[in-house]
């Protein structure tokens, strides 16, 4: 079967590799038909690590999928070959007492698909637990399918962080996920989203997709003050990891506001403004992962909150090494990257 490979930094290759293997008890072979690009994605690609930690050359990257059921193991229930799916990224060992307390993410023998642990999903077919598999509706394009992974991530971050009616909310960086940020945000009854970002069709883009107000990164400071005459923004979500947007969400949030982490910083350490942080007590919220939230991403992505038109390229797995190196350099107005396969 064919897979993509990451050799080196920011260098991909597309591969024969060995089929396969046939479903053990509990497990099922999954036809793979879409896989998102994450930015997590792009980190092992451009910086060769995450937070220090190398990547595996060579390591298959990709968590974001969507695929078609082909053989279910023994002792499998629920699904049946042919049936759509998404899949959760992370094999939990279910019975820690993370899992158990409902913390999948926080698994302490947890496994993620696309890091040195485990392969990634840029490849025609895989072999994973039954469990980590949710069925998708039919009406789902595969493609559409793939977003139920990071729409599932911001559907963790409301585990932990309410947005209420008439909240305003700051998003920092107008990639794929602060868009699908401001999108829950909105639905979620916001009165006010303001999303910053350094590229100007990013900036449109979240424009086009409901953003009651985007800037510029440098400007975020003042329109805030603008939007909601000097108090500051209740939620500030940092969707891009780097110092400069990290603080500049802590410097728009207002006294006893919140702070959420879901970008991963590029280098670090990340210098971040601690003094504001303590100074208006800002309550500092990270996100990990997406910690099995794929019903609820579904039932949103079924209601139509969520634009598909995100996904601004699609391209096939041959062509998957110059969409990185597109994605990379944010060219062509690139906004998600969908790799999808053939039927």
């Amino acid at each position: 079967m064919k897979s993509v490979q990451l050799v080196a930094p920011r260098t991909l290759e597309v591969v024969e590799t060995p089929l396969a293997p046939d479903p053990g008890p509990g497990e099922i072979l999954l036809k793979l038909r879409s896989v998102g690009i994450c930015g997590s994605d792009m980190h092992w690609y451009t910086d060769g690590n995450i937070y220090g930690y190398p990547a595996s050359y060579p390591q298959i990257l990709g968590h974001e999928p969507a695929g078609e059921v082909a053989v279910i193991g023994s002792g499998v229930t629920g699904l049946k070959p042919g049936d759509r799916v998404s899949i959760e990224p992370t094999v939990s060992c279910g019975h820690c007492e993370y899992c158990l307390g409902g913390h999948h993410n926080n698994c302490v023998r947890g496994l993620f698909m696309g890091s040195p642990q485990l392969p990634g999903l840029l490849r025609e077919y895989a072999t994973i637990p039954a469990h980590n598999a949710t069925l998708v509706p039919e009406s789902f394009s595969y493609t559409q399918a793939s977003l139920i992974e990071p729409v599932a991530v911001i559907m963790h971050m409301l585990e932990m962080v309410e947005i209420r009616a008439g909240d305003s909310v700051a998003v920092l960086g107008a990639g794929p996920m602060g868009l699908l940020a401001a999108a829950v945000a909105r639905k979620a009854g916001a009165t006010q989203v303001l999303v910053a970002d350094r590229l100007p069709h990013r900036i449109q883009m979240a424009l086009d997709q409901g953003a009651t107000a985007a800037v510029p990164i440098g400007q975020l400071r003042e329109a805030v003050l603008d939007k909601t005459r000097g108090r500051g923004v209740d939620i500030a979500i940092d969707a891009a990891g780097a110092a400069e947007t990290i603080n500049t969400a802590l410097a728009v949030t207002r006294l006893g506001g919140t702070f959420v982490l879901i970008g991963i910083p590029n280098h670090v350490p990340v210098g971040v403004d601690l003094y504001s942080l303590q100074a208006k007590e800002i309550r500092f919220q990270p996100v990990k992962r997406s910690n099995h939230r794929s019903e609820p991403a579904i039932a949103l992505l079924a209601a139509g909150a969520i634009p598909e038109a995100i996904v601004t390229h699609r391209v096939s797995l041959e062509q998957t090494p110059e969409a990185f190196q597109m994605l990379a350099e944010y060219r062509d107005g690139i906004g998600k990257l969908a790799v999808e396969f053939n039927a």
